[in-house]
């Protein structure tokens, strides 16, 4: 599946998130998957999925330009392949 900018998107319930310097560690406790967010940026994006009805809107709400929309979509496609993110 690939993240669309109109698609509303959360953190699943099994993923803990915990702050680190260079962003953030993920662990899926479900599936006992480490997941790296390697940028303060990522995990404000992330963190805001579930706040906002689009995709399109957690990128605004986070601060990222246009330009940087695809990279994030890339990422995020990467995200819930690893389960870290779902589509609700």
């Amino acid at each position: 599946m690939t993240v669309r900018l109109e698609s509303a998107f959360a953190v699943d319930p099994q993923v803990a998130i915990r702050p680190e310097p260079f962003g953030a560690l993920c662990y899926h406790y479900g599936n006992r998957r480490l997941t790296f967010l390697k940028s303060k940026d990522m995990v404000a994006v992330v963190e805001a999925l579930g706040c906002h009805d689009t995709v399109a809107d957690a990128l605004t709400s986070a601060g990222i330009g246009d330009a940087r929309w695809p990279i994030f979509i890339r990422a995020l496609d990467s995200l819930e392949a690893s389960q870290v993110i779902h589509e609700r």
